[in-house]
């Protein structure tokens, strides 16, 4: 991947911000992006304002966002080799309380950011014959579980697993592979937004009995990005949280 172009959105803090030092440490180009310009700036700064990598806040939801971040990667690298739809938001919230609000905000956020920026990013790996994108779903759309009630974020959510196989069946014979990380549970912020105080306590959730770390997913991403005959896949890496259970 060294010298690869990477665009990776919802990259300012947890996985999508270890999954931005994980390819910039190993020598890809990489497009950082966030709706918060401020925690993207100080990410960026964090990393060590990196000579491969760039930085470029806006609202994913927005056709042109994708776009935009699309036009950098050619402009400072020549190439969009990877995007990885990182960003995304989620929260529970019972099926009965849900509004019309709740539903847009997720299919928005979460769809159609991952479908548009996919889209620009796509017309360009046609050109090249080549490209690999990269998902971020949840093990949640396969395995629910009655204690977290998130019907809202899971709509989009499943959408995108099976936007990622219609994808791969379209674009394989263009050698775009498109597939889907599903993490379990990963120690991120997103965990205490969703108001779960301490997400060790949900470890006994996988067999592995413990719960993820950012770089975990980081790692698979660099897999996947990397790989040249897989395609269509949703790889679980979530410690045996799809396959059973510790009694």
């Amino acid at each position: 991947m060294k010298n690869k172009t990477v665009i990776i959105t919802g990259a300012s803090t947890g996985i999508g911000k270890a999954i931005a030092a994980y390819f910039i440490e190993r020598g890809s180009n990489v497009v950082m992006n966030s709706s918060n310009e401020e925690n993207l700036k100080r990410t960026y700064l964090e990393l060590g304002s990196p000579s491969n990598a760039f930085y470029i806040a806006g609202d994913i939801s927005k056709q042109d966002t994708g776009q935009q971040l699309i036009q950098l990667a050619k402009e400072k690298f020549n190439s969009v080799d990877v995007l990885i739809n990182n960003a995304g938001v989620f929260a529970p919230k019972p099926f009965l309380d849900v509004q019309e609000e709740d539903l847009e905000l997720y299919w928005n956020v979460n769809l159609k950011g991952t479908y548009f920026t996919t889209q620009a990013a796509i017309s360009e790996m046609i050109k090249q014959q080549n490209g690999s994108v990269i998902n971020i779903g949840t093990v949640l759309v396969d395995h629910a579980i009655d204690g977290f009630p998130a019907t809202a974020p899971l709509t989009s959510k499943g959408a995108i697993h099976s936007l990622t196989r219609q994808l791969a069946a379209e674009f394989g014979k263009n050698n775009i592979k498109v597939n889907t990380i599903a993490p379990g549970i990963i120690r991120s912020p997103l965990q205490e937004k969703m108001g779960i105080k301490k997400a060790d306590d949900l470890a006994g959730l996988h067999l592995l009995n413990r719960i993820g770390e950012v770089n975990e997913i980081a790692e698979a991403a660099y897999y996947l990005a990397s790989s040249g005959f897989i395609t269509g896949e949703t790889i679980n890496v979530a410690g045996g949280h799809t396959v059973g259970h510790a009694i």
